[in-house]
Order: structure tokens, then sequence, then C-alpha cells
């Protein structure tokens, strides 16, 4: 076995990378693909934004000339200027059940991070800086729509070359006839009456995307205390954008907004949730050409599963009722669609506000991703 770095200008290196996944979980049902393409031009620095300011490599583990584990190491400058930190971070990662192949790999990554003058490797992260986590438990559910789902071997694997749990993410199930106190609806109304709070709905992926330098900036105060958190530039924010414009329903995107005395409105908080269309990821095998689109929009059109991706207030609003909005507001939503079952995607089990909130829903924890750290 040998670990090969990648000549990422050329696509069928590229395409190793990528296609090593397919193969591995050609037999694992309840893997979703990711989407072929976009994942393709993650490794390539003529194309995705990261590059702009940030490095990464590629290596795949190869034996006899078949690929059998991969990983990429990254260093991501602008996380680290935000932070002060000295972090690299280990991301798609992926190997056959060896933990020799998995020990060569990691060790990889350790070396570049000493050799690029870091500290501290974290990961599992990508190149968007969300993407990327470790499935620890749950591993008889499908994921949500961008989640990963891997071999139950990964944990030991990774903590065997000295990894340690950094955080843990935990996704919950919901049912969708989600039982709401009537007390609650009581409340919403007098919060609306009362405090000027109302709810924002849209009609129109264009509407969503006028208001989205607004809503850009209420995600940088929500987040911007989390250690996972930087920055991205008005080009990764495009980016990301429209991988979520690709999959949204504008129905499912509400905003909670507060009038103030001067007749302006602020944003509040949000609801962001969207048609769970992994059945049809899986059914085009994460192409999208030339029919992989027709699979995707049946399954929106059919799927009983809702993704719930985020639900929350900012903090200087916590306290005065608006949370009654939220839970009514996602309750009626779910029940307007017709979804049979609801699945919130990757709460931080250090956000004590974002999982009470899941709580007060009912939501039942039944899924839990981790991030890991090794200090060099």
């Amino acid at each position: 076995m040998q670990i090969r770095k990648l000549d990422t200008t050329r696509k069928d290196e590229r395409k190793r990378f990528v296609d090593f996944a397919f193969d591995l979980y050609r037999d694992a049902p309840l893997w979703v693909p990711p989407l072929y393409g976009s994942t393709l031009k993650i490794l390539d620095a003529s194309k995705h934004p990261y590059y702009e300011h940030s490095i990464a490599d590629f290596y795949v583990a190869e034996d006899n000339g078949r690929v059998v584990g991969r990983v990429a190491t990254l260093e991501n400058r602008n996380y680290n200027a935000f932070h002060k930190s000295k972090t690299a971070f280990f991301g798609y990662f992926e190997t056959v059940e060896d933990i020799d192949v998995a020990r060569a790999l990691l060790q990889t990554a350790k070396e570049w991070a000493a050799t690029h003058g870091l500290d501290t490797v974290l990961g599992t992260r990508g190149v968007a800086g969300i993407d990327g986590s470790v499935l620890v438990e749950g591993f008889e559910h499908r994921p949500a729509i961008g989640i990963p789902w891997n071999y139950p071997y990964y944990d030991a694997f990774i903590r065997d070359s000295g990894f340690e749990k950094d955080t843990d993410y935990l996704s919950g199930y919901a049912p969708g006839d989600i039982a709401i106190p009537p007390r609650l609806y009581e409340i919403a109304a007098k919060v609306r009456e009362r405090r000027g709070f109302w709810i924002k709905t849209f009609k129109s992926r264009g509407e969503i995307r006028a208001w989205i330098p607004r809503a850009l900036e209420i995600h940088r105060q929500a987040m911007s205390t989390l250690h996972t958190y930087y920055p991205p530039t008005e080009a990764e924010t495009r980016e990301l954008i429209g991988s979520l414009l690709a999959i949204v329903d504008p129905s499912l995107i509400k905003l909670v907004m507060k009038r103030a005395d001067n007749g302006s409105d602020d944003i509040a908080g949000f609801i962001i949730a969207y048609p769970d269309v992994s059945a049809g990821i899986q059914k085009a095998r994460g192409r999208l050409f030339p029919f992989g689109w027709a699979y995707i929009l049946r399954d929106r059109q059919q799927t009983e599963w809702c993704n719930v991706n985020g639900l929350g207030l900012l903090p200087q609003y916590r306290g005065l009722g608006a949370n009654a909005m939220l839970y009514t507001e996602l309750r009626d939503t779910i029940a307007a669609h017709g979804f049979k079952h609801v699945d919130t995607v990757q709460a931080n089990e250090t956000n004590f506000n974002s999982t009470s909130d899941h709580e007060t829903l009912g939501v039942t924890w039944y899924k839990r991703h981790r991030h890991y750290k090794y200090a060099l």
C-alpha cells in the first residue's frame, strides 16, 4: 500500500478521488451520494472560491493500483485569521475496513499540518467550512440532505490514531403531526399583537435571493461565537446559496421579524426547511444529467420527509415570547405541506438554546455526528 498525493489539475485524478466513495458505498442502501459535479468542483482550484484564500491537498491510499482510502488536508487561512489559530483540517476521509489504511491516511494529515507550521488538526471538515462530520450513532437511519453516512468502524479508526472528540452534532426526529400545546398559540397571538413580531414568508427563489444579504448578517451574529465558524467570502456565500436554492421550496423558509419603534423591521429569528429528496438523489446516483433531475423533482413532490436545517432566535429576542411564534409557525408549515416525518439537522450539543427549542417541539435525538481534534 502507498499514499499518493493527487495532481488535481488533472480531471482523471479528481475523478479518482471522488469515485472511490461511490465504489465504497455501492452496496450501502442508506448512503446518499453527494452531487457528483459539485464534488468534483471541490478539488478544482480554478473553480472553487475556497482557493482564493486557502490551500488543500488530496491523497489516496492505493493497493496494487486500487484505491482503498482517501483524505484531504486543508489550511483554511480565513478560519485561522478569524480565530487567531494554527489549525489544519482533514476532510473527505473514507477508507475500507482496514485500520492500517486509516492510520496511514491520518498520519499523512498530521505530517502535512506539521510541515505547514500548524499545531492542531480538526476534522472532518471540508472546503465549505461546514461540510463534513463522522456519524457515530444512528447508522440504521438514512441521513438528511448533505449530511454524511459512513460505516460504523470510522469512529474507532480515527480515535486509534490519537484523535479525540472535539464536539458532537445531534439530529432529531419528530412526527409530522407534532403536538403543540394550545397555550403556545395563545402566546404567539399576544406576541404578534403587543410586541410587534410577525412572520415573513417567501413566494419565489428570487425573493429569497433579495433577502440574502440581511440574512447572512443575522447568520454571522448567530454563529460567530461557535468555534467552528468563520466569515465566508462573498464568492463562498454565492456558492453556498446556489446549492441551497437548488433544493429549497420558498414556502418552507420563514423569518421571524420584529418591528422597531421607528417603523423598521429587524430579523429576529428564522426557520430553514426543505423537502428531503435523498431518495431521489440515490436514484439519480448523485448525477443531475441526463435524467437525475427527473428523479429529484419527482421525489420533491412525493417525499413524506422534511429536513429542518435552521431554527432559532437571536439572543436579544429570547424571553419575549417569540419562541412561541417559532414553534407554532414550524408546526403549521409542516402540517400545510403534509409531511409525515421531520428530520432536524445537526444541532451542536453545546448550543443549549437550540437543543431546548427542538426538545420543546417533541424532537427525539436519534443521530449523532462528530468532529475530532489532534494536538501536534
